[in-house]
């Protein structure tokens, strides 16, 4: 393999030669994008562990500190914010009220999905040690990239992203809708 080729490549080469009659292309983006986001993602992880935390557990003590003083929110809130269910959400926040870095407060004591949840103050000083550390990471992950690629690549993405989410460009069924 060369230095412009990569792994993605050989894989194209292969269909094309098996299957010349199909355009490939999109697998050479999507298919780096997938090892791309492998990458990365164990490059961010790798951060977390450091500081004791999971990925979604960072992502909940985020969320919590991005709400501002008290750094607090319903559970109800967090679950929307982080993309967990109810269920996987109460686990993450045992997990963390159990270290002492989240606690649960509010007006019904057996409930525990009704109650506000809020950082600590060893959470809030976990997370923002944790935060800054994760900053200077994907800094330096983004520098991997030339001034160009780093100004347009947002643009570029956020285009993608709001045209899968809007149902652009999914394959239609008969009845003209996009397929889920």
């Amino acid at each position: 393999m060369t230095a412009d080729r990569d792994h993605v490549d050989e894989i194209l080469d292969e269909w094309r030669r098996e299957r010349p009659d199909l355009d490939v292309s999109p697998q050479g983006i999507i298919g780096r994008l997938h090892r791309l986001a492998a990458a990365l993602t164990e490059e961010l992880v790798a951060v977390y562990a450091a500081f004791g935390l999971s990925e979604a557990e960072f992502d909940l003590l985020c969320t919590l500190r991005r709400a501002g003083e008290p750094y607090a929110r319903q559970p109800a809130d967090l679950a929307r914010a982080t993309m967990v269910t109810t269920g996987g959400l109460t686990k993450r926040i045992d997990r963390l009220e159990a270290r002492g870095l989240v606690r649960r407060s509010g007006p019904t004591a057996r409930d525990r999905r009704s109650k506000l949840v809020a950082l600590t103050p060893a959470g809030r000083e976990l997370i923002d040690n944790a935060f800054e550390a994760h900053m200077a990471n994907e800094a330096r992950l983004v520098a991997l990239l030339d001034s160009s690629d780093r100004e347009g690549l947002p643009h570029t993405l956020r285009a993608w992203q709001r045209g899968l989410t809007e149902g652009v460009g999914r394959p239609r069924g008969q009845d003209g809708r996009a397929k889920a």
